[in-house]
């Protein structure tokens, strides 16, 4: 049995920059071929059973991203994971060898937020793992949390031992052990990976990650960009350091990549570009609808499989239900700054809770002033809503906590948080990274109307507006 070296060959089109080189057309037949019949033997001659053990293999170069994926001479986009980070593997003897290990990890969940959460490799959430429809894959998961883990890949079609259900189908992985999962890839999809051992506590503490698996042979248009992203609540009040894995229905964090805003980027896209977005929901309690500004798209897969293109729909918003995954597709045809996000109003606020009284309507007074000798720097806030908190980042803070709305904007604060973002469509794009503000074109921008306007148009903004309309339905 020989051992695959996806780095002899001259580099393709589709590598990541971190990637090695990749094959040529008669290259990409042998290994393919090599590949799967590697599997199989692999498959009929190991046990199915997750085994105590050490990776004791020599550490051979690193594979491309590209060496197996998609029919010949196409390979598949790699996807994007904003804020995120991607999990490396090797190739050793046909198979793709992966080493997640679990442990505590020191995150920022936005400036001035920070918390120890559980995660993998240094990262919160784990880092997206990314194979190919018929490979044969090993993961290698280490455990370094005080608490016994397992991992169970979550939609993946594999031997029930493989699961990962502590107990059920397997011992927990006791701290300082390393166990090994080895299985065949039948499926393609967006799945996802979490702890199944007190996953009320892992998971609540971050112990999820993304598993990306691309069709052998790509189904529908091609796509430019793929961007994953993971959806997930939290709890964790203002002074603390650890998210509180005891809540239940006061989610006051609610993430995208585990950030919220103003700490999650931008998805960057140039104008005409096929744009997928991949959806995963591990929050604890809630479904989130995503709802994209600017576009209508289509649902393409949930994580089922892939939609039958008779049975896709248009929509504006994709629900996600919690344990399940969604993906979109549209053409970004019009620039400019576009929200996505939660439609879930309180999933846009930051470490806001129910036990905030309803100051809407309340009339201070001279109240501030009189509190202010005992108070300093005491101000009533509320009476007219929560947007104005927007813009009190100079104002004292309790510690570690964040403001409960928005960021800057171009004109003014953005009164969003939490689970928001923002697709930055282009005309041209100077690299990858944040294009900045989108400058409208002359005659596209919503601003302040003139006096000589509503004179104009017959607006007289000192009279209530007629309760009828004055003008012929049709014109």
């Amino acid at each position: 049995m020989s051992t695959m070296n996806p780095t002899d060959e001259t580099q393709g089109p589709t590598e990541t920059p971190e990637s090695s080189p990749g094959l040529t057309r008669r290259g990409l037949l042998a290994r393919t071929g090599a590949t799967l019949a590697t599997g199989a033997l692999l498959m009929h001659g190991r046990s199915a059973q997750a085994q105590s053990s050490a990776p004791g293999a020599k550490a051979p170069r690193e594979g491309s991203m590209a060496d197996t994926g998609g029919d010949v001479g196409r390979g598949y986009r790699p996807v994007i994971v904003p804020n995120g980070a991607k999990l490396p593997w090797k190739m050793v003897g046909g198979v793709k060898v992966f080493h997640l290990v679990a442990q505590e990890v020191e995150h920022e969940f936005a400036p001035g937020l920070k918390a120890t959460c559980w995660g993998y490799n240094g990262h919160v959430h784990g880092p997206t793992i990314e194979v190919v429809e018929g490979d044969r894959v090993r993961f290698y998961v280490t455990n370094r949390l005080p608490a016994s883990t397992t991992v169970h890949w979550h939609g993946v079609l594999l031997p029930s031992g493989m699961d990962g259900v502590g107990g059920l189908n397997q011992k927990a992985i006791a701290p300082g052990e390393t166990y090994r999962y080895e299985f065949t890839v039948r499926q393609a999809g967006t799945c996802m990976y979490h702890s199944h051992h007190d996953e009320m506590t892992q998971m609540a503490l971050g112990m999820v990650g993304l598993f990306i698996i691309h069709p052998r042979r790509p189904v529908g248009p091609r796509v430019d960009r793929d961007f994953a992203i993971m959806l997930h609540e939290w709890r964790i009040d203002p002074g603390t350091q650890r998210p509180d894995p005891n809540e239940m229905t006061d989610f006051n964090i609610l993430t995208m990549n585990a950030k919220a805003f103003p700490g999650t980027a931008p998805l960057v896209v140039r104008k005409g570009e096929r744009v997928r977005i991949r959806f995963g929901n591990l929050s604890a309690m809630d479904h989130h609808p995503i709802h994209l500004h600017g576009y209508q798209f289509r649902i393409t897969e949930t994580d089922g499989g892939r939609i039958a293109e008779s049975a896709q729909w248009p929509e504006t918003t994709v629900l996600v239900p919690t344990g399940s995954t969604r993906t979109i597709e549209f053409v970004a045809d019009e620039p400019g700054d576009w929200a996505m996000h939660c439609h879930m109003t309180h999933h846009v606020m930051n470490q806001m809770g129910h036990g905030i009284p309803n100051m809407v309507g309340v009339k201070p007074g001279d109240l501030d002033t009189k509190v202010r000798p005992l108070l300093p720097g005491y101000m009533t806030m509320g009476q007219t809503g929560m947007g104005d908190m927007a813009g009190m980042h100079h104002m004292p803070m309790p510690s570690n906590s964040i403001p409960m709305v928005g960021g800057k904007g171009p004109y003014d604060e953005i009164t969003m948080g939490g689970m928001f973002t923002i697709l930055k469509v282009r005309d041209r794009l100077d690299g990858e990274g944040d294009p900045g503000w989108y400058a409208p074109p002359k005659g596209t921008l919503a601003q302040l109307a003139h006096a000589d306007e509503l004179r104009r148009d017959g607006i007289d903004v000192e009279q209530p507006p007629p309760t009828k309309p004055t003008g012929h339905p049709h014109g």
